[in-house]
C-alpha cells in the first residue's frame, strides 16, 4: 500500500482546469468558423453599391459558368429553416421529456426514501459495520438532485450540438465554393466545437456535483457516490427519447423523401422540389447531432459513475483517498489535453486538399489520440493511483497494481480503436464488404438486403471478441473497477470521436443546402464526398457508442449485484434463467416499436409528398414552391407520439421486475439484455451503414466498378435506394438506440437497488 504522487490539492485543480482549457478550445473554434459569413455584410462597400449582394470579398470566388451570387441569401434562409425546425422539434420534445423527468425524480425519492421509512437517522456503513453513515432518505435527496442535473446537462448537451450543427451546415457549403479542403476544415471544426463542450461540460458538472455533496457527506463517501450514480441515470433517461424521438423524426422523413422523390420521381436527393427535404435535413440535427450528444454523454456519466461507486467501497473510500478516488474523472481530462492536441493534427499541422485526403485524415484523428491516450493514461496511472491498492469485488478486497489498472484502461481504449476500425471495413465503400452489397443491385432489390444482413450478422464477430479480451482482461486485473474504467478508456478520446461524428450530419446538411440553393455540380460533388467520409465516419462512432455500452453496462450490472446482496448470480436457479430469457427478448421487442414507429411516420410522410406533387400545379417544374412546414409537422408530431411506448419499455421493465420478481431475476433480465443487445445494436448498425455507402458509390460512379451499376435512375441504383431506405431506420433509429436501452436499464437497477432489495420480490414472498 501507499500513497498518490500527486496531491490532493493538484487533483482539485487539474480537473477544473482541463475542463476550462476544453471549454475554451471550443470557443476558440466556434469563433473561427463564426468568420465564414453567411449573409450580406451591410457595412461592406460592396453592399453600398447594391453590388455582389453585399457578400465579402472572401466569398465571391465564382466558379465556371456561376456567377449568380443571391444563392449565398439562400444558404442563409434555408439555413434559417433548418434551424428553425430543429429548435421548434426540440423544444417540443424537451417539454414532454420534462414531465417525465419531474415525474421519475418524484419516483426515485419515494422509492429510496421508503427504504428505512423516511427515517433521518444515520446507518450503519456496507464497509464497516462499526461506523454510521448518512441516512437513507439523504440518499433518496441527493440522488433525486443528481438525477435531475444528469437529465439537465444531457439536454443541454444535445441542445448544444444541434446548434452548433445548424450554425455550421451552411458555412461548410459556402467553404466548398473555395475547394474541399476549405470546406473539411470548417465541418471538422464544427464538430469539435461540440465534442469538447459536452466532454468539458460533462466532466465539469460532475466535478461540481461531487464536491457539492461532501460538503454534507463528508467523509461518507460510500453514500456520496451511491448518490452521484443518479447523475448517469438522469443522463442517459434524457438520451434514450433523444435517440429514439430524433431517430423517428430523421427517418421518417428520409424514408419518405427517397420513396417518392428519388424512386417514383426521378429527382435528385435534397432537390428542393420534395416537400419531405427541409424535415430530412432537420432530422439530420435532431437526431444524429442531438440524439448522438446525448447518448455519448450518456455513457461518459454511467462509466465514470460505476468506477467512482465500486471505488467508494474500496481502500480508495475507505481511506478517503480523494486522487485515487478520482482517477476516473483524471482519465477524462488527461482525454481533452490529448483530443485538443490531436485536433490540430487535423485543423493546423496537415492540410486536406483533395478528396482522397478526406477519409485518412479523419482515421488519423482515432489513431493518434488513441497513440497519444495511451501516454496519458499511463501518466496519470503513474501519479494518481498508489502503486498497490485493494478494490472490493463481491465481498472481498483484492488487492490490485497501478500498472494492472493502466492495463484495464489501455485495453478498453484500444478495443475502442479496434472496434472503430472493424465498423469502417464492414461500412466504407472503399472495401469489399459494401463493394459486393452494391455488386448484388444488379439483380435488384431483394439480393441486396440479402447481402446487406449477412454483412451485418458477419460484422458483430471481431467486435465482440474485442469486448470479450476487454473484459477478460480488465476483471481478471481489476474486478468491475477495471471493467468500469476499461470503459472509460473507450470513451476517454471522446471530444474527438464527437467531432468526427458530427462532422458526418453537418456535412450531409451541406450537400442538402448546395443542392437546394441550386448550386454548381461542382459544389455538389465537394460535398457529396465531405458526405461520404462523414457516412462512415457517423458508423464509426456508432460502433464507439455500442461497445462503450457494453462495457458500461457490465461495470453497472456489477455494482447492482454488489449493491443488492447478491452473492452469486445462478443461472441454473428459476428465478434468474426467466429473467435471461426475458432480458434477451427485450432488445427484440425493443427494435420492432422503433422501426415500426419509422414506418407509421414514413406512410404518413410518403403519403403527404404524394399529395403534394399531385395536387401542387407547377411542383415539378419548379414554378411552384412546395408546403414544407406539413412535412415538419409531420415528422415532430409522429417522433413524440411514437417515442413513448419504447421510453416506457425501458424505464418500467427494472421497475416492474425489481419490485414483483426481485433483485436476482432482474440481474438475470440485465445479463440478457446485454448479450443480446448488443449484438443486434452493431449488425442493425453495420447493416444500415452497408447500404447507405453501398447506395453513394453507384451515384458517385468513381471507378469502372461502380459506373457499369450505374448512373442515377438505373435498376441497379434503385435496387440500392430500397435496401438504404430499408437501413435508415436501422442504423440511425433501433440500432443507436439499443446500446442505451442495455446501459439504461444497469444504471436504473443500480439506483434503486436499495429499494428492490428490501421491498422487491413481491410475487415470489406471496408465493
Amino acid at each position: 500500500m501507499g500513497s498518490s504522487l500527486l496531491p490532493d490539492l493538484g487533483t482539485e485543480i487539474i480537473i477544473p482546469v482541463c475542463a476550462a482549457v476544453g471549454i475554451l478550445f471550443a470557443l476558440g473554434q466556434w469563433l473561427i468558423v463564426s468568420k465564414v459569413a453567411v449573409a450580406p455584410d451591410k457595412s461592406h462597400p460592396a453592399a453600398a453599391d447594391g453590388k455582389n449582394n453585399g457578400i465579402t470579398e472572401s466569398l465571391i470566388e465564382e466558379e465556371e459558368g456561376f456567377d449568380d451570387l443571391s444563392v449565398v441569401q439562400k444558404c442563409a434562409d434555408i439555413q434559417s429553416a433548418i434551424s428553425e425546425g430543429a429548435t421548434s422539434f426540440l423544444f417540443t420534445e424537451y417539454q414532454y421529456v420534462s414531465i417525465f423527468m419531474f415525474g421519475f425524480a418524484i419516483i426515485i425519492f419515494l422509492f429510496l426514501g421508503s427504504v428505512e421509512g423516511f427515517s433521518t437517522k444515520k446507518q450503519p456503513c456496507t464497509y464497516d459495520s462499526s461506523k454510521m453513515c448518512k441516512p437513507a432518505l439523504a440518499t433518496a435527496v441527493f440522488s433525486t438532485i443528481s438525477f435531475v442535473l444528469g437529465a439537465f446537462t444531457s439536454v443541454v448537451s444535445g441542445f448544444l450540438g444541434m446548434k452548433i450543427a445548424t450554425y455550421a451546415n451552411a458555412r461548410t457549403t459556402l467553404e466548398a465554393r473555395k475547394g474541399v479542403g476549405k470546406a473539411f476544415i470548417v465541418a471538422f471544426r464544427s464538430g469539435a466545437v461540440m465534442g469538447f463542450l459536452l466532454a468539458a461540460n460533462g466532466l465539469l458538472v460532475l466535478y461540481i456535483a461531487i464536491n457539492i455533496f461532501k460538503l454534507y457527506y463528508d467523509d461518507d463517501w460510500e453514500g456520496l457516490f451511491e448518490a452521484i450514480t443518479g447523475y448517469g441515470l438522469g443522463g442517459s433517461s434524457m438520451a434514450l427519447f433523444g435517440r429514439v424521438g430524433g431517430g423517428i423524426y430523421t427517418k421518417a422523413a428520409d424514408v419518405g423523401a427517397d420513396l417518392v422523390g428519388k424512386l417514383e420521381r426521378n429527382i435528385p436527393e435534397d432537390d428542393p422540389r420534395n416537400p419531405a427535404v427541409i424535415a430530412d435535413n432537420v432530422g439530420d440535427n435532431v437526431g444524429d447531432i442531438a440524439g448522438m450528444g446525448s447518448d455519448i454523454f450518456g455513457s461518459y456519466a454511467e462509466s465514470s459513475c460505476a468506477a467512482l461507486v465500486v471505488a467508494s467501497i474500496s481502500s480508495f473510500g475507505i481511506n478517503h483517498e480523494l486522487t485515487a478516488m478520482l482517477y476516473p474523472l483524471l482519465i477524462s481530462s488527461a482525454g481533452i489535453l490529448v483530443c485538443l492536441l490531436t485536433t490540430l493534427f487535423a485543423t493546423d499541422f496537415f492540410e486536406v486538399n483533395t478528396v482522397k485526403e478526406i477519409e485518412p485524415a479523419l482515421k488519423k484523428q482515432l489513431i493518434i489520440s488513441t497513440a497519444l491516450m495511451t501516454i496519458g493514461i499511463a501518466i496519470v496511472s503513474w501519479i494518481a493511483l498508489p502503486s498497490s491498492f485493494t478494490i472490493f469485488n463481491f465481498g472481498i478486497q483484492k488487492e490490485v497494481k497501478s500498472w494492472q489498472v493502466f492495463l484495464c484502461v489501455a485495453v478498453g481504449l484500444w478495443a475502442g480503436l479496434i472496434i472503430g476500425f472493424i465498423t469502417e471495413y464492414f461500412t466504407s465503400n472503399a472495401y469489399g464488404p459494401v463493394k459486393d452489397v452494391a455488386d448484388s443491385c444488379r439483380t435488384g432489390a431483394a439480393t441486396n438486403v440479402i447481402f446487406g444482413l449477412a454483412l451485418g450478422y458477419k460484422s458483430v464477430v471481431i467486435p465482440i471478441f474485442a469486448i470479450a479480451i476487454s473484459i477478460f482482461v480488465s476483471f481478471s486485473f481489476a474486478a468491475m473497477y477495471g471493467v468500469a474504467v476499461a470503459a472509460l478508456g473507450m470513451l476517454s478520446t471522446i471530444a474527438t470521436g464527437l467531432a468526427i461524428d458530427a462532422y458526418g450530419p453537418i456535412s450531409d446538411n451541406a450537400g442538402g443546402i448546395a443542392e437546394m440553393a441550386g448550386m454548381s455540380r461542382r459544389i455538389r460533388d465537394t460535398t457529396d464526398a465531405l458526405d461520404a467520409a462523414g457516412n462512415t465516419t457517423a458508423a464509426i462512432g456508432k460502433g464507439f457508442a455500442i461497445g462503450s455500452a457494453a462495457l458500461v453496462s457490465l461495470a453497472l450490472f456489477g455494482a447492482f449485484v454488489s449493491r443488492a446482496s447478491i452473492s452469486t448470480v445462478d443461472v441454473l436457479t428459476p428465478k434468474v434463467f426467466i429473467g435471461l430469457i426475458v432480458g434477451a427478448m427485450l432488445p427484440y421487442w425493443f427494435s420492432a416499436l422503433t422501426v415500426k414507429s419509422v414506418g407509421s411516420a414514413a406512410l404518413k410522410m410518403v403519403e403527404e409528398v404524394r399529395r403534394q406533387f399531385n395536387s401542387i400545379p407547377g411542383l415539378m417544374e419548379g414554378t411552384a414552391k412546395p408546403d414544407y412546414a406539413t412535412c415538419v409537422k409531420i415528422s415532430t408530431d409522429a417522433s413524440i407520439k411514437e417515442m413513448v411506448f419504447p421510453g416506457a419499455l425501458v424505464m418500467l421493465t427494472p421497475l416492474i421486475v425489481g419490485i414483483f420478481f426481485g433483485v436476482e431475476t432482474l440481474s438475470g433480465v440485465l445479463a440478457g439484455s446485454l448479450v443480446s443487445g448488443v449484438q443486434i445494436a452493431i449488425s442493425a448498425s453495420n447493416s444500415g451503414g452497408a447500404w447507405d455507402n453501398a447506395k453513394k458509390y453507384i451515384e458517385a460512379g468513381a471507378s469502372e466498378h461502380a459506373r457499369t451499376l450505374g448512373p442515377k435512375g438505373s435498376d441497379a441504383h434503385k435496387a440500392a435506394v430500397i435496401g438504404d431506405t430499408i437501413g435508415d431506420p436501422l442504423k440511425d433509429t433501433s440500432g443507436p438506440s439499443l446500446n442505451i436501452l442495455i446501459k439504461l436499464m444497469a444504471v436504473e437497477s443500480l439506483v434503486f437497488a436499495p429499494f428492490f432489495a428490501a421491498h422487491g420480490g413481491l410475487l415470489f414472498k406471496i408465493f
